[in-house]
């Protein structure tokens, strides 16, 4: 039997939202002091981490990250108040809703198959790419 976990996305609206992802980028630049050092991180591309900033920033009328243009000193990137509020809000509920689940779907959970205990795939193309070369290999 497996253990319940919520995972949750917030939309402001149509176009704005916030979720795993985007509040991992955030601690990331915010214990790395770079977006470009986040990035590695997560295993993501520059380029996506710069589009999920910038929505970010774009979302709020106050930006949730300040960054300076690297060079010789280098760049950074520095959570703003609102930033780190985020971040704080979102873990927050997120910690509220997991100890809030096995009420909810505690019954639910026993009824689960063994199959899939531990097992949560990805239903994007890299992750299945990256399973048929693997299979390959094999």
């Amino acid at each position: 039997m497996g253990k319940l976990k919520v995972t949750f996305r917030l939309d402001f609206d149509a176009e704005n939202a916030i979720g795993p992802g985007k509040v991992a980028l955030l601690e990331k630049m915010r214990d790395y002091g770079s977006l470009s050092q986040a990035a590695r991180e997560l295993d993501m591309s520059y380029r996506r981490a710069w589009q999920l900033l910038s929505s970010l920033n774009q979302t709020f009328r106050t930006p949730l990250v300040l960054t300076t243009i690297g060079g010789s000193g280098g760049g950074g990137a520095t959570l703003t108040k609102m930033g780190e509020a985020l971040v704080s809000a979102y873990r927050s509920f997120e910690k509220d809703m997991n100890a809030r689940a096995p009420k909810h779907f505690g019954a639910l959970l026993q009824e689960t198959s063994d199959r899939t205990a531990g097992v949560r795939r990805s239903i994007t193309r890299k992750a299945a790419s990256t399973r048929r070369a693997v299979r390959r290999q094999a």
